[in-house]
């Protein structure tokens, strides 16, 4: 299975690799017009067996490899990360033809693609996506970024993967809490623009939860082609491209309040989102209506939380409603005094809308994202 399209006439390609097919990368690699140095920056975490499959399957194309080991966590996609992948380059005199390939989660993926896009003002890139959100929501889009003085993504480009490879091997690998986050985005998909993903994931809940591989290659593809429709014609987020940040306004001042207080990765990006759909369907409606429960339902569906347990927060509640209310005003939507968020009413009918009942915030963090009973 593969997806192909083009950003500004440059084409791109979306990889699914079956067990054992670890071929397609050396055979991707061969294609461009590359120095054969290659510099893979992966995640600790991830399976070392498959690790050390993809560096010999990478060594059998005679290239020059070089390794960068590192740790995926939120704390870790700043700066410091981030120029120690570009002292390597320097080190190593890359060159322009030169590659970047990630392997892992959307912290290695999104600071990978940075020094990729800032070094020589660009470089060669591929991503292997190790987690169900990196895979489907933030491997491809282009989004690169490191957090900066306690604000998520302050400091980003645009830069997009020549390929992205799906591995099976991966996928089944996943721990089931980073499995299920990641259908928090695929949830997302559903409701901004493809009903047809919300019936699949009812029909073949089973098979998804059992990670059917069928079935998750599929989902996974139609989630991917909604996507894709959303940014390659807004690639810099003007209009449309900012449907897909539905449920994030919510969801980074979650994890903003969580991260800068915890220095731990407590909750999921994940599951802020789907706590963050929740929140934003509340505040668009005023009201616990038909629609917020069905996307409950659909959470619950898939493992996935629908407010923050604080009994694994040790932060006092009123502080914490305090923190998210005062994140909503750093998001990177907000172009005037109001931040904006993604309304949505109706299944496939997102607009995008000011965040100016502050009283009304409040009351959205009580009651959805805290859970008042």
């Amino acid at each position: 299975m593969q997806i192909d399209y083009k950003i500004n006439d440059e084409q791109h390609n979306i990889l699914f690799c079956k067990k054992n097919d670890l071929k397609r990368l050396t055979n991707s690699i061969e294609k461009v017009n590359s120095d054969k140095n290659i510099l893979l920056v992966y995640d600790d975490k991830v399976n070392k067996k498959i690790v050390d499959e993809i560096i010999d399957e990478l060594k059998s194309s005679g290239c020059n490899l070089f390794l960068v080991e590192c740790k995926g966590s939120k704390s870790n996609k700043n700066e410091k990360f981030l120029f120690r992948i570009l002292d390597l380059l320097v080190k190593f005199k890359f060159t322009k033809r030169s590659i970047i390939v990630s392997f892992g989660g959307g912290v290695v993926g999104d600071v990978a693609a940075l020094a990729s896009s800032l070094y020589l003002r660009g470089l060669i890139y591929f991503c292997i996506p190790t987690t169900i959100t990196s895979i489907i929501d933030s491997s491809i889009g282009g989004k690169t970024a490191i957090n900066y003085k306690g604000v998520i993504n302050a400091v980003g480009s645009y830069y997009h993967p020549k390929t992205v490879f799906i591995l099976e091997d991966v996928i089944i690998e996943i721990p089931d809490r980073e499995y299920f986050s990641g259908f928090a985005e695929i949830i997302k998909c559903g409701l901004i623009e493809n009903n047809k993903i919300l019936s699949f994931l009812m029909k073949y809940k089973k098979e998804l939860k059992k990670r059917s591989i069928k079935e998750i290659f599929k989902v996974c593809e139609l989630t991917l082609k909604t996507k894709i429709n959303f940014f390659t014609g807004d690639v810099y987020e003007k209009s449309s491209r900012l449907f897909l940040n539905f449920g994030h306004t919510f969801a980074h001042s979650i994890e903003m309040a969580i991260e800068n207080n915890m220095k731990k990765d407590i909750i999921r990006h994940g599951e802020a989102v789907g706590i963050g759909i929740l929140s934003e369907l509340f505040y668009a409606s005023k009201n616990k209506t038909a629609l917020y429960n069905k996307v409950k339902d659909y959470l619950l569906a898939f493992n996935l939380p629908i407010s923050i347990d604080c009994s694994n927060i040790p932060i006092n509640k009123v502080k914490l409603q305090n923190e998210i209310y005062k994140n909503l005003f750093l998001d990177k939507k907000r172009i005037d005094k109001h931040p904006r968020y993604i309304s949505l009413k109706t299944i496939g009918k997102p607009s995008i809308q000011d965040i100016d009942d502050y009283d009304f915030i409040n009351d959205t963090v009580i009651e959805v994202i805290l859970d008042k009973k």
